[in-house]
């Protein structure tokens, strides 16, 4: 069962994807595209042109697991970033994605956190 939380890396795809696609051909872009390993455990997400779809690939160690949600109104906001293939954010910026709050009217108040660790 998929959970989002900051034990696992997410990784935004920023090309189009054609969402007939399986976890085959989705793996298949980690691979070519990504240059990542789609069986390391990491979480890949995928939006549709309209991006109105979602999917988000995770391999559990025994097998791949797919998630989709179509939302019925209304689109997904990308996060900005220079990188052309990928974006890399955490669990907290991906459940804001996907509940539909925008990422720049978050305002976080001031907390302690250690260092990110890679």
């Amino acid at each position: 069962m998929l959970s989002l939380s900051s034990a696992y890396h997410y990784y935004i795809y920023r090309g189009i994807t054609d969402f007939r696609c399986g976890m085959d051909s989705l793996s298949g872009i980690v691979r070519k595209e990504l240059k990542q390993d789609p069986l390391g455990g990491d979480i890949y997400i995928f939006f549709n042109r309209r991006r109105n779809q979602v999917k988000l690939l995770h391999f559990e160690g025994d097998g791949f697991a797919l998630y989709q949600k179509r939302l019925e109104r209304g689109t997904y906001e990308l996060p900005g970033s220079t990188d052309q293939h990928s974006i890399r954010l955490s669990s907290e910026a991906l459940l804001l994605i996907l509940r539909g709050i925008r990422l720049d009217s978050v305002r976080r108040r001031k907390r302690y956190s250690l260092p990110a660790v890679d």
